[in-house]
């Protein structure tokens, strides 16, 4: 198979991309971290409330997606000022959808979870902290289309810098806000949400900061402002629109996961909030080579060389299972070093050993599934990306609403959930990119 990256170029863009993802990560590790040593209900509470809050994020990043998709194109043709007008229309988009997403999480949050989860202890503390985590949401759904500038443009090594500041104002918080230290007030799982709050806050700043200083603002047309433009903003979500509610779909799925295992008990779900923290640490490596490879693909397509697009995305499963295998064979070999870091309750870290193992094996299917989904959201067909997942999840659902909450089966086979939704999205979207007519441009 053709292809036009050497191994050495894919690296040099996806690895800015793993260490702002890393990161990221350790963003809900340090929460994790913190409450780990608070107790088992905040520490489960913070995962409800917490993927809760995913799903909210998920609407604004899936419409980045959407812009990144686009940028790329535009980067991919050389129409570099084409790209401003993208990045603007998308920004005005975004601080509309964070003002709609506050306004109705703040009011209409409290009543959900009150009547969804079933312990009164849990439900408490979730609720304390999505009333401050949703602040976010006024810093994070801009911060992505800054995202998906650098992306698109393949400038990722600021995605790493922009990650360091974060994680560093989080740490920072989280410690002050969290145990009440040098003066503030011990706010428990109400710091640990106005900690994260903030240093989304500090992410925005800087990338505006630096897209000031550092960029060469008039070749990417950012250095006018346009006017609200409907028209451009149709466009964008003529590509955005699935990626939205593919995003949020698939998020809810996995909200439903946690709430199925919050009825199996409070150690149940501590010990799914501890591995889904674990998982995260592979998640995210495998995901800088799968973002990689869907922005190559985006800039193959645009640069007239689609014969070039599946010996890519075989480029980027090799060179990712190269990072992620071995981190697996680690966390399967030394599973109580991996959760020390995460609690100091030893019963939990002992329940929580068997779901770890099964997650960890799952990734030997989820590397290359998730690299041919997002070459597939890469090509710009986003409707099809979302009727491929979409099909999964009705698999997915039907799955752990049997194992989880019929059959109450003990919460390591409940994991399991995972590989069914990884064996799926991988037959679906294999089979898209070797037989379905992906390469047409895309709006």
């Amino acid at each position: 198979m053709q292809t036009r990256y050497s191994y050495k170029e894919i690296w040099v863009i996806a690895y800015p991309i793993l260490i702002s993802l890393l990161m990221e990560q350790m963003i809900g590790m340090t929460d994790t971290a913190f409450l780990g040593r608070v107790g088992e209900v905040e520490l489960g509470a913070s995962a409800i409330a917490g993927v809760f809050y995913t799903v909210i994020f998920m609407a604004a990043f899936g419409f980045s997606i959407g812009t990144q998709i686009l940028i790329a194109r535009r980067n991919g043709e050389g129409q570099y000022r084409e790209i401003g007008n993208l990045f603007y229309q998308g920004i005005y988009f975004q601080m509309g959808l964070a003002i709609v997403m506050f306004l109705l999480s703040h009011f209409l949050s409290p009543i959900i979870l009150r009547q969804i989860i079933s312990s009164p202890a849990v439900c408490e503390a979730a609720v304390s902290y999505l009333n401050w985590r949703v602040f976010g949401a006024l810093f994070s759904f801009t911060g992505v289309i800054f995202r998906a500038f650098f992306l698109g443009t393949t400038q990722t090594k600021t995605l790493t810098l922009n990650s360091i500041v974060m994680v560093l104002s989080n740490v920072v918080f989280n410690y002050l806000l969290i145990f009440g230290k040098l003066g503030f007030p011990a706010l428990g799982i109400a710091g640990a949400a106005i900690g994260s709050s903030l240093a989304e806050l500090v992410s925005l700043i800087f990338f505006i900061l630096y897209t000031r200083k550092r960029i060469d603002c008039h070749k990417y047309g950012l250095d006018r402002i346009p006017l609200f433009n409907l028209s451009a903003l149709r466009r964008i979500l003529g590509v955005s629109l699935w990626t939205m509610i593919q995003n949020v779909v698939s998020l809810s799925t996995w909200f439903l996961f946690f709430l199925y295992v919050e009825h199996l008990g409070e150690r149940a779900l501590a010990v799914t909030n501890l591995v889904r923290n674990v998982s995260g640490i592979l998640f995210m490596v495998m995901m800088a080579f799968a973002a990689t490879c869907g922005s190559l693909v985006s800039n193959l397509i645009g640069a007239g060389q689609s014969d070039c697009v599946r010996g890519t995305i075989r480029q980027h499963i090799r060179i990712a299972y190269l990072f992620v295998l071995p981190l697996v064979v680690i966390f399967m070999l030394f599973p109580q070093g991996i959760l020390s870091i995460y609690t100091d309750m030893e019963e939990l870290r002992e329940a929580a050993v068997p779901s770890l193992w099964v997650m960890c094996s799952i990734y030997i299917l989820q590397v290359p599934s998730n690299v041919y989904f997002q070459a597939v959201s890469g090509t710009g067909h986003t409707r099809t990306a979302f009727m491929l997942e979409f099909s999964t999840l009705l698999i997915y659902v039907a799955y752990i609403t049997v194992v989880v909450l019929w059959l109450r089966l003990d919460v390591a086979i409940c994991w399991t959930a995972e590989l069914v939704y990884t064996f799926f999205i991988l037959l679906f979207c294999r089979r898209y990119m070797q037989r379905g007519r992906w390469n047409s441009p895309a709006k």
